[in-house]
């Protein structure tokens, strides 16, 4: 009788100064890809794809998204950055690089302090309050949005410079309003267009599929 043996891959455990440290390289080194996308000049970065041509882009978490290091607590940082992108994506949808250079700077920082023997606990309290404070700071400095104009330059800087994008999502959102719904989709022709579309939108699923009245449009019309 013949047995085979698997032999599994050790694992590399590191403590103190020496993980921080290989975490922070981690860190730095996908924050330092992400952040040539950061501001209305920043550049486009190309990643390759495992099929087809290479992908082009100037957003943040796209770029955050594709990186990854082989080493596996480099790895790790580049993971911290990325969930702080996908945060950051998820929750204001955008500002994502700006969120990845502020992870930079906080976790470099907090290394050099607790290296100094400051308390980690204590630190992230200390951080906690800062965030409060910040939070009140910008409120009172921010300034609502008045006018397609505004709601224009807006969203040209989000779309990359692409002015035409921005006047079109300017006029979307003049004629939906602050709680419109705007859906982009892919067209059938060359040109770009806007349309509107009366009504209410709801958020959800058909409660029963017995409710579609037009099964190849699946929809469910009310005479």
């Amino acid at each position: 009788m013949f047995r085979s043996a698997v032999r599994l891959a050790g694992k590399d455990v590191r403590f103190g100064d020496k993980a921080r440290r290989s975490m922070q390289k981690g860190v730095t080194r996908a924050v330092a890809a992400v952040a040539t996308t950061l501001g209305p000049k920043g550049r486009n970065v190309i990643i390759e794809q495992a099929y087809g041509a290479p992908k082009i882009t100037k957003d943040g978490v796209t770029v955050a998204k594709a990186i990854e290091f082989k080493d596996p607590f480099e790895n790790m940082g580049a993971q911290l950055v990325r969930q702080v992108c996908n945060k950051t994506n998820d929750l204001a949808g955008d500002g994502t690089t700006t969120s990845a250079v502020l992870v930079d700077s906080i976790f470099s920082e907090g290394l050099k302090s607790i290296s100094q023997g400051t308390n980690p606990i204590d630190m992230k309290r200390g951080m906690d309050r800062a965030v409060d404070v910040i939070l009140k700071s910008v409120a009172q400095q921010s300034r609502p949005i008045k006018g397609e104009e505004d709601i224009v330059q807006v969203a040209t800087i989000s779309a990359n410079g692409d002015e035409e994008i921005g006047k079109m999502i300017g006029q979307a959102m003049e004629k939906v309003g602050r709680d419109g719904v705007i859906t982009a989709q892919d067209g059938k022709t060359m040109a770009t267009e806007l349309e509107v579309v009366e009504g209410m939108s709801v958020d959800r699923g058909y409660v029963s599929p017995y409710f579609v009245t037009d099964a190849k449009a699946q929809k469910a019309e009310l005479e």
